[in-house]
């Protein structure tokens, strides 16, 4: 049996931690972890989102300085069958949607990014969460930078019968596609129950 001395000086555990960060005092009982969540601390899962969103920054700058300066306007280079380098000006959202939509284009993207980054914080230990945030927020700021550069986005990957995209529009696909499996696939319908 521990003196009650021993326990006092024990170093906390994270069981003795509850989500309002109080320890095992009196009347505060550890919360039970959230559904869908794995026992992560925000600033590890923030840290991993920032990760990511920088990775997808950094490929996507890169890449479309290559082609901004190694490739003219309008030309197209054949990689692989079906698979072509091009050099495209967009001025619509990922994939060409929304061509011309301007200011409301840019006003609607800040806007999905804030809500995103906002449910982000709010649960940072949802399974999965911080990739699909890094993802998305890393394709957004690309395409954001070239927007406010120069009016447009540069995309440069085309395949048969699909718009020319680009780093970034993978980027924010894959995340997307994430963002719906942490919210509505399997383990958060299991963890609904």
């Amino acid at each position: 049996m521990r003196s009650e001395a021993a326990e006092r000086a024990r170093p906390p555990v994270a069981s003795d931690v509850s989500e309002s960060g109080h320890g095992g005092e009196e009347g505060h009982e550890p919360s039970p972890p959230q559904a869908g969540s794995v026992p992560v601390r925000p600033a590890v899962a923030l840290a991993r989102a920032a990760l990511v969103a920088a990775v997808v920054l950094v490929i996507d700058r890169v890449t479309k300085h290559l082609v901004v300066t190694g490739i003219a306007v309008g030309s197209v280079h054949s990689v692989l069958p079906g698979i072509h380098l091009v050099h495209v000006q967009n001025t619509g959202v990922a994939f060409s949607l929304f061509a011309g939509g301007g200011a409301l284009v840019l006003v609607l993207t800040l806007v999905a990014l804030l809500a995103l980054i906002a449910y982000f914080l709010r649960r940072p230990g949802r399974r999965g969460l911080w990739l699909a945030t890094g993802l998305l927020v890393g394709g957004a700021i690309g395409n954001l930078i070239d927007r406010l550069l120069s009016g447009s986005v540069t995309d440069f990957i085309k395949l048969p019968h699909w718009p020319a995209f680009n780093v970034s529009d993978m980027a924010i696909t894959v995340g997307v596609i994430l963002l719906v499996l942490v919210l509505e696939g399997p383990a958060a319908r299991r963890a609904e129950r």
